[in-house]
């Protein structure tokens, strides 16, 4: 029995490795693939948040003075360190274009030193807190910042917006105007995804094991955040799938949060991040509308 689990867990190691390597034990479409592959284009600036050689962002600059309403990135990959930021650099070079900062966060994963919980999401925390700092130097305007995460990156946005009591916190946290998870892992518990296996890797034991952690990493368990909420997913993604953003929508919702959800059909897990696919038109109105609905309501 125990050779048994074992190998079930080797097997879905694999298939989270195989999946965002670019070699897919599911059908994957062509845009898929590519955006697993083709180099985005270079950034304006790369610029370190912390010491440790992971803790940087990339800068993306729209034209005209500003200042420029901000969406920072953060990318997924089960938050396992094979994966990093540069496959979200093509989305991120896409809103700019659209007049949209973009800072894009590297953080410590799972097999990085410092890596796992809560180091990974102090990272993404101190990146996202740093547009202070940078905003000192560029012109951004920090009263129009959301966050965009896709996948692991997405669970990370969630609890981005819900981090006033989560350990290692700043007292004055950076206020987000939106959050916009992007098929998003939202139940550190829930079966059914690509990154099950990696989760307790990244909490360092199992949900009978670390009970308490996985309560206060999940963001379902975190209800209501009370920040603007408005989820994107592909209908076809199998890596998570659209029943997690349901389900969390449904207990948001019992709970006072009222989040949009954006099922788009035809589209699978990476589709909703690559300017280049069918998907992106619809990401891009929703990005630039919440943008829009902020500047309405200062």
């Amino acid at each position: 029995m125990k050779r048994t689990g074992i190998l079930l867990t080797a097997l879905a190691v694999f298939t989270a490795v195989s999946i965002y390597s670019g070699f897919s034990v599911f059908p994957q479409s062509r845009n898929s693939r590519a955006i697993l592959t083709i180099p985005p284009p270079a950034p304006d600036h790369r610029i370190q948040y912390g010491s440790e050689p992971l803790q940087f962002g990339e800068l993306r600059l729209p034209a005209g003075r500003g200042p420029h309403p901000v969406a920072v990135i953060i990318h997924g990959g089960c938050w396992m360190s094979e994966y990093g930021l540069a496959y979200m650099g093509h989305m991120a070079a896409a809103l700019a274009k659209e007049g949209v900062a973009t800072w894009s966060i590297e953080y410590r994963r799972v097999g990085d030193a410092g890596g796992g919980w809560p180091g990974t999401f102090r990272d993404v925390a101190a990146g996202t807190d740093y547009l202070r700092v940078l905003a000192s130097k560029y012109p951004l305007d920090l009263g129009r910042v959301i966050v965009a995460g896709h996948s692991a990156g997405g669970h990370l946005a969630l609890l981005l917006a819900a981090r006033g009591d989560l350990p290692g916190q700043a007292s004055d946290p950076l206020k987000l105007s939106a959050v916009v998870p992007m098929a998003a892992i939202t139940d550190l518990r829930r079966t059914g995804t690509a990154c099950d296996s990696s989760v307790s890797m990244l909490m360092g034991g199992s949900a009978a094991e670390r009970a308490e952690q996985y309560d206060i990493a999940s963001p379902i368990n975190r209800l209501p955040i009370r920040t603007s909420q408005t989820f994107i997913h592909g209908e076809d993604d199998r890596i998570v799938p659209p029943g997690m953003v349901r389900d969390y929508a449904e207990a948001a919702r019992k709970r006072g949060d009222d989040p949009g959800v954006i099922l788009i059909p035809k589209a699978g897990h990476f589709e909703i991040v690559d300017p280049e696919s069918s998907a992106w038109p619809k990401v891009r109105e929703e990005i630039l509308r919440l943008i829009k609905t902020v500047v309405s309501k200062k």
